[in-house]
């Protein structure tokens, strides 16, 4: 079942994004070499629940944390620890936030110090590839122009996507229908319609796409130890167009 949301529902999944949003650029301030994963966090954990809110991920399906904290090859869902940032690494930060009654959600690949060209122009890749998919998002599109336009713009400048893991609905459930692959062919699935909210979430690999998951159970990684990026944002469909629910209001 799709849940197209309201207005209303609409202007409260502004706010639990906002934050969401928020809470990421809080943590991303202290992305240095030196820190480790499970100081960041413990701030994430704290900004939320100061903010009156839960962290959507911590107990989901048995998760341990406030965020996924994923390092160079670790795709997405790595579990934060005692292991410190180095320099030259890429960190990967997902965050997840339920605010009176409505989820958000977003990630980010952030760099710890100076990190490799090769490193820089997979962010790069990675955070154009999400931006092209949100043009796609509009009443009376495709969901396969949103999930082509991620896989063409990766595969013409020599990355792989993550295949096995994707984009989702979100609303009053993290995970709602329809799932959002970020492979497939243009003009092809379900409609898209004002209302409906999505979680956009390219994964890129610089090597194979191809992935496996750790013994914990949880940390996914590329197959062949080689880099990732992953970018994500909360967007909703509106008459006028797609709206970025996690844009932070730099204002």
């Amino acid at each position: 079942m799709i849940y197209l949301k309201s207005p209303t529902e609409i202007d409260k999944m502004r706010r639990s994004n906002g934050l969401v949003a928020q809470v990421i650029q809080s943590v991303r301030e202290q992305v240095t070499p030196g820190v480790s994963t499970i100081e960041l966090d413990r701030l994430a954990e704290a900004r939320i629940r100061e903010a009156g809110a839960k962290p959507a991920f911590k107990g989901y399906q048995g998760y341990p944390a406030t965020i996924c904290a994923s390092v160079n090859e670790r795709v997405v869902h790595g579990i934060p620890d005692a292991t410190q940032l180095n320099e030259g690494d890429v960190f990967s930060l997902d965050v997840g936030v339920l605010l009176d009654g409505f989820f958000g959600d977003m990630a980010v690949t952030l760099p710890v110090g100076r990190i490799s060209e090769e490193a820089q122009r997979l962010l790069k890749t990675t955070e154009e590839a999400l931006a092209v998919a949100i043009e796609q998002m509009v009443d009376g599109k495709r969901l396969g122009d949103v999930s082509y336009a991620i896989q063409s713009y990766s595969e013409q400048r020599g990355y792989n996507v993550v295949t096995k893991f994707v984009g989702h609905g979100i609303g009053r459930a993290l995970h709602e229908a329809p799932q959002v692959p970020n492979f497939g062919r243009a003009g092809t699935g379900q409609r898209l319609y004002t209302g409906l909210v999505l979680a956009i979430e390219p994964m890129l690999n610089c090597g194979t796409g191809d992935v496996k998951v750790l013994d914990d159970q949880w940390t996914v990684v590329t197959a062949d130890g080689r880099l990732s990026a992953h970018f994500e944002h909360t967007v909703a469909i509106t008459a006028d167009g797609p709206e970025i629910l996690t844009a932070l209001d730099e204002s």
